[in-house]
């Protein structure tokens, strides 16, 4: 169609700045005379096209023109180029041709000064996949099944109404209205098995900043206070802004972790390289717990 053709010609136009009416015909599998008429359009509709004779010359639009009408500062343009190189690193798909276009649009930008990779070191595209699923079942909100392992161990079969995709500790989670539990929850992306979306609509909508919504989470804290040895000094400098170095090189370090099991498993990652001063009763269940593990190795 031509008003394809119109819009695809000025794109090329800013990319390429300069370009032969057989170049145009060529791509477009018309002949130069129609190309010189949709010249003629685009002029009409006052986009400033023109054409230069001889060596290196060919059709092209005024320089900057649509630079100069843009309303958003060069700063802003930047931030616009940086995000969308950011937004590819969760594979979304048209974010390259998106960046592509846009880049064209301002003109030269400079977005090499950042680079954004969510995936973990290890294999992520079962992941990746599962972001995607979620992705399209969002946007169409369509309701979606899946198998779910809970942090109790209990494999659950979940129907829910996806509402976003959070970035939450470095870890990607689905938040979302489960109807299996009438209720808000959310679910890590990585224990999501067997997703499918189903044929049936949902039409709730969701706030914008979940995350400064105080009733979505209700999350009790614990304060924790550890000595942790010099072997893990990059950890400390990592997970903690609480901390002060001992003489011996060791650190004294607080952390609000939230309450319940987990606190023993992040707690377990350092090895023999922490232990517990405070509170006592995590102390004492860190005691028992690592008695119980003992008890497979006797």
């Amino acid at each position: 169609m031509q008003i394809n053709r119109l819009f695809e010609i000025v794109y090329i136009l800013l990319n390429k700045k300069t370009v032969t009416s057989n170049e145009l015909a060529e791509r477009f599998e018309v002949s130069s005379r129609t190309i010189y008429r949709d010249i003629e359009t685009l002029s009409s509709a006052g986009i400033p096209v023109y054409t230069s004779k001889g060596k290196g010359g060919g059709i092209s639009l005024l320089p900057d023109f649509v630079l100069n009408k843009a309303v958003i500062t060069v700063e802003e343009k930047e931030d616009i180029l940086s995000s969308l190189k950011a937004m590819n690193a969760v594979n979304l798909g048209k974010v390259n041709s998106a960046l592509h276009k846009l880049s064209s649009i301002f003109g030269e930008s400079h977005t090499d000064w950042i680079e954004v990779d969510f995936s973990s070191w290890a294999n992520g595209q079962n992941e990746t996949e599962t972001f995607n699923t979620i992705k399209s079942a969002i946007l169409g909100q369509r309701i979606i099944h899946f198998s779910y392992a809970s942090a109790k161990g209990q494999q659950t079969v979940r129907e829910v109404e996806p509402l976003k995709l959070c970035l939450k500790s470095s870890a990607w989670y689905l938040y979302g209205y489960c109807k299996s539990r009438c209720d808000f929850r959310f679910f890590k992306l990585r224990r999501i098995r067997e997703l499918c979306i189903s044929e049936k609509n949902f039409q709730r909508k969701v706030s914008n900043s979940i995350f400064s919504d105080e009733n979505v989470l209700q999350v009790e804290y614990l304060k924790v206070r550890l000595k942790l040895s010099a072997e893990v000094a990059y950890r400390v400098y990592d997970e903690f802004d609480s901390y002060k170095q001992q003489e011996d090189g060791s650190f004294i370090a607080e952390i609000n972790y939230p309450k319940g099991e987990k606190i023993f498993y992040y707690i377990a990652t350092f090895g023999s390289y922490c232990e517990v001063l405070e509170p006592p009763d995590v102390r004492n269940a860190v005691k028992i717990e690592l008695q119980n593990t003992l008890n497979h190795y006797l």
